[in-house]
């Protein structure tokens, strides 16, 4: 009988404040145990940030802070993620940390942090549709890569009125333009592949619940976070960890995942040497 193919869980988790979240990601990491973690809000600087803990709890980090916004971290259950850029192409004047970029365990990864955007029209959303552009740009280098390639974080966008609970409520907000569903389209386009709406294209799956009137309690929810793969890639499952929203001091998203085949790991990390 032929061995069973090893595969990595890879997952996606808006903390929302690692600091305050700190036993709520643990918790987690303890529970779930996913190879790879792409974790976005850290609102806290790069001294901030909790290593040691989470090498005693079995995983590597490589992150980039930033104090009170922003913040994106790459987990590597057991084995150290090689770096390949801390922020996306086709800006100098880029400072914030929200974009990240990593070969681990054979896949490149993107762990990503895109603008709200609100509030709409304004700065705010001119800046969040520039920062897109500079995604889909740097999204297009990568999608016909020979190896896997994961795109993975808070996007920031609702792709469609399917992936909300009450489009109608949220017609004015940034997360729901159309500027920023054509250039989450764009992605697709690309070749792209949406993980979770792949794997289940009829039913309705959130990740983010705001704290407001009750959003979590009644699953008025919002599909923001999101997991994209080029052609190399080989889905096998994923879903969403619902029952992380419903922990004490909890943030407004839970961890989103898929579950791949594994790779070998040379050609990933033959790309990050020579990037």
């Amino acid at each position: 009988m032929a061995a069973r193919r090893k595969t990595l869980r890879i997952a996606t988790y808006n903390v929302n404040g690692i600091r305050a979240r700190q036993s709520n990601l643990l918790e987690w990491l303890a529970r779930e145990a996913p190879d790879i973690v792409c974790l976005q809000e850290l609102k806290a600087v790069d001294a901030a940030f909790p290593q040691a803990a989470l090498e005693h709890a079995g995983y590597w980090s490589l992150w980039a802070g930033q104090s009170a916004w922003n913040g994106v971290a790459i987990l590597s259950k057991g084995s150290e993620p090689l770096e390949i850029r801390r922020r996306l192409p086709g800006s100098r004047s880029d400072r914030d940390s929200r974009y990240l970029e990593a070969a681990v365990k054979g896949v490149i990864v993107g762990c990503l942090y895109a603008p709200n955007g609100n509030p709409q029209p304004g700065p705010k959303f001119d800046g969040k549709l520039a920062w897109m552009k500079r995604l889909d740009a740097h999204a297009a280098s990568l999608v016909d890569a020979p190896h896997p390639v994961v795109l993975a974080g808070d996007y920031n966008v609702v792709p469609t009125d399917f992936d909300i609970y009450k489009p109608d409520s949220w017609r004015r907000d940034a997360l729901l333009q159309p500027e920023s569903r054509a250039l989450y389209a764009q992605l697709l386009r690309q070749g792209w592949t949406d993980a979770l709406r792949a794997l289940y294209p009829e039913q309705r799956l959130y990740t983010f619940w705001d704290y407001f009137r009750q959003h979590w309690q009644r699953d008025a929810g919002l599909r923001i976070d999101h997991l994209l793969l080029n052609a190399a890639v080989k889905l096998r499952g994923g879903g969403v960890d619902r029952w992380v929203r419903e922990q004490a001091h909890a943030s407004d998203h839970a961890p989103a995942w898929i579950e791949i085949d594994a790779p070998q790991a040379t050609t990933a990390r033959a790309r990050a040497r020579k990037t």
